[in-house]
């Protein structure tokens, strides 16, 4: 007998994991900018080299799984809120069918940690993760649409998604300009 929630800790895993691998890569940059500028120095005084790093770690580890979890919470409700809007299935039978696609975010995450030394190596690692779950979510759904709800589900998340990054990127422009503007140069 299968027991349906086996993979239920697949996504809890692969925030972990991929938090893990982000928060190596930065907390390396981050000590190399701290060295560079003098201040590792002085943290010396106050922590030994290890509790540095590893308080360094454990702060980038948290943030970052905030960050994915959030993105998680978010990814959850734009698929069902898509589900609502173009499907018929009122029992969830398409919610179950998309449930074993944690195990490609899963296989993803731990790919990145192989790749944790590149930033780029873990951003196409993430993304191609993300756009095979689209695929697979879509192909998983597309048995419960009709063609024009299989149009209006992709057309549907594609426009969230892409304004939504469109929306932050804007916003991280917008704070590093008046950042820039303010500084007395």
């Amino acid at each position: 007998m299968r027991n349906t929630y086996f993979m239920s800790y697949f996504p809890l895993l692969s925030i972990i994991l991929f938090s893990l691998s982000l928060s190596i890569r930065v907390e390396k940059v981050l000590i190399e900018f701290l060295k560079k500028s003098g201040i590792y120095t002085g943290m010396l005084e106050f922590f030994s080299d290890g509790g540095i790093k590893l308080s360094l770690i454990i702060l980038l580890l948290l943030l970052f799984f905030m960050v994915f979890s959030a993105l998680k919470l978010i990814a959850d409700t734009i698929n069902e809120l898509s589900l609502l809007f173009f499907s018929k299935d009122s029992e969830g039978d398409s919610l179950k069918q998309i449930r074993s696609g944690a195990v490609i975010f899963f296989v993803g995450s731990f790919l990145s940690l192989i790749s944790m030394n590149s930033f780029i190596g873990i951003g196409v690692i993430f993304a191609a993760t993300t756009a095979l779950y689209f695929l697979y979510f879509v192909y998983k759904v597309s048995s419960s649409l009709s063609y024009l709800d299989l149009v209006g589900l992709i057309f549907f998340q594609v426009l969230f998604w892409s304004s939504f990054i469109s929306g932050v990127i804007y916003l991280i422009v917008k704070v590093y300009n008046s950042l820039i503007a303010s500084l007395p140069i």
